[in-house]
């Protein structure tokens, strides 16, 4: 219960801090924009909270108390003899109340306040799905803007070889060929310069979608690609699962059915019905109260059904608490996997690969200029060096995917958890 409310007044909190950035900016968007305006207008958030009031609305008719009745009867009238007519008439005004025995108005409303806090719990658990969509939805537009930027620049470069390629066909150095070739490899990275701006406008209207706009307004986003952090043991994050709101709701959950199997049991003892009332007798001009009593006999319904029922859904929800750790224990290792072996490419890549590829890419291609190298040697030479830029790219890409999925899954934030000093690669 404690964690429950913890849980909402941090969400509540973080959505006042954040209100600053309820409306999406027209150029730069940075990443807690993002995750506000998601929480904010994301439409499927927004039905988990009306649950959330449904079930505090369910909480208060739980702990209602039943309604008393109010009955009226005439006897004795329109007989024969003496009770012809209205002269024999008895009339009973009477109220009757209903008096809820073993607890169970209180146990009821306890089992609503739990159905309220599982409510809770899944409108947490939505939350971190929305802010991890939005927060992948964003490196995926952060990866597709460095996608570009390396696509024009690749261009830029193409355009360079081919002025150069043309001034030494001109100058007779060069056979016209290898203009040819320059030419259909400069229009080949212009399309790729083409794909490259339709995936970018395709991951900025995705981003745009989580919190309800059919067309981006912001130009493009801000934020570092290249941060990457020292790994923590495996075993240090499986122990963290607990506080993933997909697990901890298993805890409240078992309470609630353990909370329905001692109502159920509560619904065995029959609840006695008193009535009091006022009789007024025409034959005597006599007026006298009555009291009644009535009781329910258990002879055939014991509610041993529904008792039976409570009972087998405490084993069912054991077994899904243990299925749901499995599952998240399965995603840890899986995301985990991802998050090494893209952190040591990404490493590779910046340390080992690219610098070389740079300077060979360079020195290959000032050879050309002197003549010292073919044309196809500075292709193979740019080539090598864009591609290795490009899967630095997506390496870096599924790193701080691998980081959110994690995030996700041990229910709170990556490098508080490791506490760890920040490498920028």
């Amino acid at each position: 219960m404690l964690t429950v409310l913890i849980y909402i007044v941090l969400s509540i909190l973080f959505l006042i801090s954040t209100s600053v950035y309820a409306e999406e900016p027209i150029v730069v968007m940075t990443l807690p924009q993002a995750q506000s305006l998601a929480l904010m207008k994301n439409p499927e958030l927004a039905a988990f909270s009306w649950e959330v009031r449904a079930r505090d609305a369910q909480a208060i008719q739980a702990g209602l108390l039943p309604n008393p009745e109010i009955g009226f009867t005439v006897e004795n009238f329109g007989g024969s003899g003496d009770l012809h007519g209205f002269k024999g008439t008895e009339t009973t005004l009477q109220i009757s109340q209903m008096v809820e025995l073993g607890g169970k108005r209180s146990k009821r409303r306890y089992v609503a306040t739990l159905e309220r806090n599982l409510a809770n719990w899944d409108f947490e658990a939505k939350r971190a799905d929305v802010l991890s969509g939005v927060t992948n939805a964003f490196i995926e537009v952060l990866a597709a803007q460095e996608r570009l930027a390396l696509t024009e620049e690749l261009v830029s470069l193409s355009e360079q070889v081919f002025n150069t390629i043309s001034a030494r066909v001109t100058a007779g150095k060069v056979s016209p060929v290898e203009e040819t070739k320059a030419g259909v490899a400069l229009a080949t990275v212009r399309i790729e310069l083409e794909r490259a701006k339709r995936q970018l406008e395709g991951a900025r209207k995705r981003l745009a979608a989580i919190w309800g706009s059919t067309f981006p307004v912001f130009e493009k986003v801000e934020g570092q690609l290249d941060l990457l952090k020292s790994l923590p043991p495996a075993e240090q994050l499986d122990a963290l699962i607990s506080q993933n709101p997909d697990v901890a709701r298993w805890a409240e959950e078992i309470e609630q059915r353990n909370a329905v199997l001692k109502l159920e049991n509560a619904k065995k003892i029959s609840d006695p019905t008193i009535s009091a009332g006022f009789r007024r007798l025409n034959e005597t001009d006599n007026n006298a109260f009555v009291l009644g009593i009535s009781i329910p006999i258990p002879l055939f319904n014991r509610n041993q059904g529904s008792v039976l029922e409570a009972q087998q859904r405490i084993a069912k929800a054991e077994e899904s608490r243990m299925s749901a750790k499995l599952q998240v224990l399965s995603a840890l290792s899986e995301a985990y996997q991802v998050l090494s072996s893209s952190y040591a490419e990404a490493a590779t890549l910046k340390d080992k690969v690219l610098p070389g590829a740079s300077s060979a890419f360079e020195a290959v291609r000032e050879g050309y200029r002197q003549g010292k190298f073919g044309y196809l040697d500075v292709l193979d030479a740019q080539r090598t060096f864009f591609e290795a830029k490009s899967r630095y790219i997506e390496s870096l890409s599924a790193y701080q995917k691998a980081v959110i999925d994690i995030n996700r899954l041990i229910g709170e934030r990556f490098d508080v958890i490791k506490n760890a000093s920040k490498e920028k690669i």
